[in-house]
């Protein structure tokens, strides 16, 4: 098994005994961040472009790159950025294979180095059909951080078409899952959430 085959959350709550909670609004109370000039134009741009052409490439070179660079950019660059990067933690488990992207506390570029905070799973069209993908990639960068000595308490992931994103978190084994959907219109709801967990969570390497 790889990432891909959790391809719903009944496989992957049972694959790692997980509780699952969806009622709560999870970042209502988040700061915003106003995205640069560069981001507001490129989105203005792209996002046309990338609804219309409408394949998860498009979406996810023209809208989902863009604003997570712009995350790393609100935060000087001292954060890891992958894409398509594979991250093998654990192959019998099904933790094994390519996540879509990945942030990391180290603003090293060459690996993928401890602490994975962040993972970031794009669709086409479908949330939904995410969630259990992003989720078992959540488990691994937990696994992978404990192996690691790296004492975190909590992963954060996101399933995003471009145009829509859904965000979740993880500690122990609980899972949050946002009650709440963020469109691009809200930009700087979703860069407020992206950012946070490096604000206030983790040091970042200097």
């Amino acid at each position: 098994m790889v990432y891909s085959d959790f391809t719903t959350l009944t496989k992957v709550r049972e694959a790692f005994d997980l509780i699952i909670e969806e009622s709560l609004d999870l970042f209502a109370d988040i700061p915003e961040a106003v995205p640069s000039s560069h981001l507001q134009t490129t989105l203005n741009e792209n996002v046309f472009l990338a609804t219309a052409i409408n394949t998860e490439k498009a979406r996810s070179e023209l809208i989902i790159t863009q604003v997570l660079l712009e995350v790393r950019r609100i935060l000087d660059f001292k954060i890891g950025f992958f894409s398509g990067s594979e991250f093998n933690v654990d192959v019998q488990a099904g933790l094994s294979g390519y996540c879509d992207y990945i942030l990391t506390a180290s603003k090293e570029s060459y690996e993928i180095r401890t602490p994975v905070v962040t993972l970031a799973e794009a669709k086409n069209e479908s949330i939904r059909s995410g969630l259990g993908q992003c989720i078992a990639e959540m488990v691994a960068a937990q696994l992978f951080n404990q192996r690691h000595g790296e004492v975190i308490e909590t992963v954060y992931g996101a399933v995003t078409t471009g145009t829509e994103w859904k965000f979740l978190k993880l500690s122990g084994k609980k899972i949050w899952i946002d009650k709440r959907d963020y469109f691009i219109n809200e930009v700087i709801h979703i860069l407020g959430i992206l950012t946070i967990p490096f604000n206030k969570s983790y040091p970042i390497e200097e």
